[in-house]
């Protein structure tokens, strides 16, 4: 049985793993955690972004478009203050940018893969003894998580996640029959 992967539903956990990775000086690997769990994209399209889809050099941008790789659309999203600070901070400690180069780089100058990623999620979250089953997916679904509980409404958020249904949705972000059931015995008027 296929167990999916789930969001960081704790924002306890997710200080501490910005704090483990800066605490490890990765700076790379923070950078990632960070603007994959603000701006929602794949993988895929995560680690292929290059140097000049998010800076120009002097200045990170606030609106960066792409063309996603699973639909092959073009995809608009904003970097928020914590994404930017991140990337600021990444982008700092490197000597040279090129603005041709990925963003997140691996050890042979091509970008990082979606395995290494997924062995450096996997690995950070049991270091840090944070229970669940996590991935790739799981910044993904992190950021979609975090936005309905801050109230951004689900059509909002199907947009931009580009599903086909609020119902996918909902089972995407972990919004299950146990969350339902909570909810109803959490109001007792």
């Amino acid at each position: 049985m296929i167990h999916e992967v789930e969001p960081i539903r704790k924002i306890k956990d997710i200080n501490k793993i910005k704090q483990y990775l800066l605490g490890k000086n990765n700076k790379r690997d923070y950078c990632i955690f960070v603007v994959g769990i603000n701006v929602g994209l794949r993988a895929g399209d995560l680690l292929s972004l290059r140097v000049s889809d998010v800076t120009d050099g002097r200045t990170i941008f606030d609106e960066v478009t792409i063309k996603e790789q699973k639909t092959d659309k073009k995809k608009t999203f904003n970097l928020n203050k914590s994404a930017k600070e991140a990337i600021k901070l990444y982008l700092s400690t490197s000597s040279s940018i090129d603005l041709n180069d990925y963003l997140f780089k691996s050890r042979k100058g091509t970008h990082l893969g979606v395995r290494p990623l997924h062995h450096i999620i996997k690995t950070t979250l049991r270091d840090l003894g944070i229970k669940g089953n996590y991935g790739t997916h799981s910044l993904r679904k992190t950021m979609a998580f975090h936005r309905y509980q801050n109230n951004v409404p689900i059509e909002t958020l199907q947009k931009m996640l580009n599903h086909s249904s609020s119902a996918i949705t909902l089972r995407y972000i972990g919004i299950t029959k146990e969350v339902i059931t909570d909810c109803y015995n959490a109001v007792n008027l």
